[in-house]
C-alpha cells in the first residue's frame, strides 16, 4: 500500500468526497525513511517518479562535518535532540537539522539522510 499524496478528499461542508478512480502510479508517495545510528551502514536504491534513483540511508555511521573551509568524515557517537519531532530524539532518528554528537563536537546536519543517503553537517559547538 502506497501513501496518497493527492488533493483534499474532504468537501467544505465536512463531507467525504467520493473518488473517481483509483490511485497512479504516479500519484503513490512512499513513507518517510528515519535514518538511525548503528555500528555498520546500509542504503537502499528506491525508483522515484521519472524514472531516476533515490539512495535512502537506512543506518549512519559516518558524517561529513564542515568546520570553516575544511570538511571531515568523523563517526557519530551520539543523537543530541531533533527538532522534527520529540520521539525521534528519544529514538535518536536522524534527519534535517538533527543535533548530533561527533568525535569533532556538536554539529547541525544539513542533508536529508532519507533522501541524499549521507550526512552533511556544520560544526556547532567543538570539543
Amino acid at each position: 500500500m502506497g501513501l496518497f499524496q493527492g488533493n483534499d478528499l474532504r468537501k467544505p461542508s465536512g463531507g467525504k468526497k467520493r473518488s473517481s478512480r483509483t490511485k497512479k502510479k504516479r500519484e503513490i508517495g512512499s513513507l518517510p525513511v528515519e535514518t538511525i545510528l548503528s555500528s555498520e551502514e546500509k542504503r537502499v536504491k528506491t525508483r522515484v517518479y521519472g524514472g531516476a534513483c533515490k539512495i535512502r540511508l537506512l543506518r549512519a555511521l559516518y558524517a561529513n562535518v564542515a568546520m570553516g573551509n575544511t570538511t571531515r568524515k568523523v563517526k557519530i557517537l551520539s543523537v543530541k535532540e531533533n527538532p522534527a519531532n520529540i520521539d525521534w530524539s528519544r529514538r535518536g532518528v536522524i534527519s534535517k537539522g538533527t543535533v548530533i554528537n561527533t568525535e569533532l563536537g556538536l554539529a547541525r546536519v544539513t542533508s536529508r539522510p532519507g533522501s541524499n543517503g549521507t550526512i552533511n553537517a556544520v560544526l556547532i559547538e567543538s570539543k
